[in-house]
């Protein structure tokens, strides 16, 4: 592990460059899977926007379900072994997927089962990954490193998302799949380059476990109350971007041109996000975190407004830039502050209570827009987003935790050199 005082770089780190070279290639696959798969399903006889919608949920209901038995798993064995093991059986799902739809052999259910093992991977791999970084990086470098991953990501699913239409258009979605599972397999093979400390192993059963996960997690109130603001936030958000936006969007003058302006401008801010929470250094991370939610709020109250296209987008772009910011500094907060031996478990019910209501959003969100208009609905995700950060500000944990000053983890997490370090592999 290098210090902080290290003079070689993180990009020049090898086992920092492992990682955030199989997370780049990962979710630069994914990218064209989200267009491909619905472009699969689409394709399909008898095929309705109902079916993409159940396919997509039983992909997105597994990784709600069981993240906190990935939670524990991680825990438990190798984290980089774990990660290894989910990326191999996201290559098999869309690996799967993918001969299905080339050889136009894609029944529904079959689809539907394939869709929910792949969701079930990334159950597995999100508490797991959480949780491999601090071994990797010292805490003086952990907000740089968290930063540099997204802006890695970010541009990845960019990347993917921009190229993936064409692929599709050119090749077809079954080979656009299946360069997803490619990508999974490359991913694969270099996590399971990391070398990480040996974990000894546990007598307890994962149902102890899980209650001591709980209770790392509940002891703590910050965390939950951070956690419960950003279930009503993430619901809102993706009522907006998933319903309720691209309605307003497809009523007003620029359609779906001018909703695509929109969502590139947010992405846009992401990256412009992660590289200054790669610089920013504040002593109340969990308050900043907070703060920087509010402009998320901004943008919808536009949207409910019909204000200018523009001006919607430089919104966008600016909640884009706070929502990278909270990301990196909320991670990093978490990878500091909780023990290492229960971080993936912690990361998994943070996972499990923020994602809570997403389906909610989305499924309320057009009954809505029916019944009062998109126009309201939208005021109420802003007014939801508002209220619940102002609610987070009430906790004192939320206001006073500070960083450390050394901006080291003090929990006593191992490091490659504190015991054998293993080849998982």
């Amino acid at each position: 592990m290098n210090d902080a005082s290290d003079p070689v770089p993180l990009r020049r780190d090898p086992q920092f460059a492992l990682l955030a070279s199989a997370r780049i290639i990962s979710v630069l696959g994914n990218g064209f899977a989200r267009v491909a798969l619905a472009f699969a399903v689409l394709e399909l006889p008898g095929a309705s926007p109902g079916r993409l919608s159940l396919v997509l949920s039983c992909q997105a209901l597994p990784q709600l379900a069981f993240i906190l038995v990935g939670g524990v798993i991680a825990d438990r064995m190798s984290r980089v072994r774990l990660m290894a093991l989910a990326d191999w059986v996201g290559m098999l799902a869309y690996g799967v997927l993918a001969v299905m739809v080339l050889t136009g052999r894609a029944p529904l259910p079959a689809m539907c089962v394939v869709a929910a093992v792949a969701g079930t991977a990334t159950a597995l791999f999100a508490p797991a990954m959480d949780g491999v970084l601090p071994l990797l990086v010292s805490g003086k470098r952990l907000q740089q490193a968290n930063a540099l991953l997204r802006v890695g990501t970010n541009t990845a699913l960019l990347l993917g998302l921009a190229l993936s239409g064409v692929t599709v258009a050119l090749v077809g979605a079954g080979w656009a799949l299946a360069l997803n599972a490619v990508s999974f397999a490359v991913s694969a093979v270099l996590v399971l380059r990391l070398r990480v400390a040996g974990r000894p192993p546990k007598a307890s059963s994962g149902w102890a476990d899980l209650r001591e996960g709980w209770l790392e997690f509940s002891s703590r109130q910050w965390l939950w109350v951070v956690v419960a603001q950003c279930a009503v936030v993430v619901a809102a958000l993706n009522a907006t971007v998933g319903v309720l936006g691209p309605l307003v969007a497809d009523e007003g003058p620029g359609g779906a041109r001018a909703w695509s302006v929109i969502v590139a401008a947010q992405a846009l801010g992401t990256l412009a996000g992660a590289g200054l929470a790669a610089r920013v250094r504040v002593r109340r991370p969990v308050l900043v975190a907070v703060l920087a939610t509010f402009p998320a709020a901004v943008p919808i109250a536009l949207l409910a407004g019909s204000a200018p296209v523009w001006l919607i987008a430089v919104a966008m772009f600016c909640a884009g830039i706070a929502s990278d910011v909270v990301a990196v500094l909320w991670v990093t907060t978490i990878q500091r502050e909780i023990p290492e031996e229960s971080l993936s478990r912690v990361s998994s019910y943070d996972w499990f209570g923020s994602l809570a209501f997403a389906p909610f959003g989305l499924l309320v969100a057009g009954p809505a827009a029916d019944s009062v208009g998109a126009g309201p609905a939208l005021a109420a995700c802003a007014v939801l987003i508002v209220l619940a950060s102002a609610a987070a500000l009430l906790s004192p944990a939320v206001r006073g935790l500070r960083a450390p000053e050394s901006a080291e983890v003090r929990t006593g997490k191992m490091s490659p050199s504190s015991g054998a370090a293993e080849q998982a592999g």
